[in-house]
């Protein structure tokens, strides 16, 4: 199999030495006392008031805009938008023992809180919430349409405060349960969904971005086929602007979301590639395999995409037809922690890497911190919704210099920041 290693373009991985974390004296006690049973299941809605950014959010390519009554246009950039306070909410899993222990994990989407509740909550009770890959195999066998879409995000969430209950109880962080720590930091590249992507915008954003330690960047289209050659030429120019601003030196990524076809994103990387991008995400729906393989052996560009991939059987299909370089899976999506570690072994195996999708953070991050840097060299941080998708957390993670530390919290150490929060109750599926 043909594989082209993205790694050798991110750069020598740090060999920092390892934070120091030893097992907290509680874990050898919790082996011995494992008898717990799953007493609740509740998805809690939390409501309080944020603070807009102020700034005009671009909207990125979507494959309904080939038509054009759903097109939105061109992208007004307003440097004049007010910073407004705006009522925010986020729904959070949380699942309860009988002894009290407790997994937290959020914010998840309503969706998945749905069926959480309808269709999950009254299989898990009374279950031991330490059998986490008895309980995921049950889950996925419970229902006859539980291969993707909103079942699987509901056993993923399920999945990640099953981790969270398990870290709490062993008084460690998850990342230790799946085998320690590999590096003292993960390196976390700018995602930079909503950013303005005219000219004049994108070259002053992207250098202020590299001077707050961000070796990697992705930005994503705003134009695709619906636009014709004129949108074609802007998604090149973006491209052109960014190397142009950043240096040969510097990695750049791209994210199309679905919304081109196989001749358009051809093109596209035929006039992309002598600014050697490191990958183009998703430029097609994870059902078209047959056009991401077409794409990846017809440029050097490398070829990424997974968010949408619901499970391991999804990715192994993607390598046994070497359609792609990078695999990114969400543990949100996916299946939870512990589908993704799976995900990892098979991408390991086939010699592609894995840099998981995330608008959180939090499971991503531990499983990242788990894995050899060789599988899993990124993690995704998206610089204008992740702190949104944070907002009701204590202490959330933070690049700082490009990096995220290694978390020292047992589980995902999830603290509600109760001072943010005005309102606060079950979530009414």
């Amino acid at each position: 199999m043909r594989r082209r290693q993205v790694l050798g373009a991110l750069g020598a991985v740090g060999t920092a030495p390892l934070a120091h974390l030893p097992l907290a004296p509680a874990f050898a006690e919790a082996a011995r006392d494992e008898h717990l049973t799953i007493a609740d299941v509740e998805i809690e809605e939390l409501v309080g008031s944020r603070q807009t950014e102020g700034i005009a959010r671009q909207w990125q390519v979507q494959p309904l805009h080939v038509y054009p009554e759903h097109a939105l246009g061109p992208y007004p950039e307003d440097p004049r938008v007010p910073r407004e306070i705006h009522e925010h909410r986020a729904l959070y899993v949380k699942i309860r023992t009988d002894a009290g222990a407790f997994g937290l994990y959020g914010a998840i989407d309503p969706e998945a809180a749905i069926v959480v509740l309808r269709q999950l909550k009254g299989f898990l009770i009374g279950k031991d919430p330490l059998a986490i890959e008895t309980l995921w195999d049950k889950l996925y066998r419970l229902n006859r349409h539980s291969r993707a879409g909103h079942y699987m995000m509901a056993l993923s969430a399920v999945d990640n405060a099953l981790w969270d209950l398990a870290g709490r109880h062993f008084g460690v962080p998850v990342f230790r349960l799946l085998g320690g720590p590999t590096r003292s930091s993960a390196e976390a590249y700018a995602s930079c969904l909503g950013d303005p992507v005219e000219a004049e915008s994108v070259a002053k954003r992207c250098v202020e971005l590299k001077g707050q330690g961000f070796s990697h960047q992705k930005w994503f289209f705003a134009h695709g086929p619906g636009d014709g050659t004129g949108g074609l030429l802007a998604n090149v120019e973006l491209v052109k602007t960014l190397r142009q601003s950043l240096g040969d030196d510097y990695e750049i990524m791209f994210d199309a979301f679905n919304g081109w076809d196989l001749g358009y994103a051809s093109r596209w990387a035929k006039l992309a590639e002598p600014y050697r991008p490191l990958w183009i995400e998703e430029p097609f729906p994870s059902e078209k395999l047959d056009s991401f393989v077409e794409l990846r052996h017809g440029t050097s560009i490398p070829v990424a995409t997974g968010e949408h991939f619901y499970g391991r059987w999804e990715v192994n299909r993607f390598l046994r037809r070497d359609a792609l370089d990078v695999v990114q899976a969400d543990p949100e999506w996916c299946g939870g922690v512990s589908e993704l570690v799976k995900i990892c072994a098979l991408a390991s195996a086939n010699d592609v890497h894995v840099v998981p999708h995330g608008h959180n953070i939090h499971a991503a991050l531990h499983v990242v911190l788990s894995q050899s840097p060789m599988t899993c060299p990124l993690v995704e941080y998206l610089v204008h919704f992740k702190p949104e998708k944070a907002h009701f957390e204590k202490q959330p993670h933070v690049p700082v210099d490009g990096h995220i530390a290694l978390p020292t919290r047992p589980g995902f150490g999830i603290e509600l920041d109760e001072s943010k929060i005005e309102r606060r109750g079950p979530f009414r599926a």
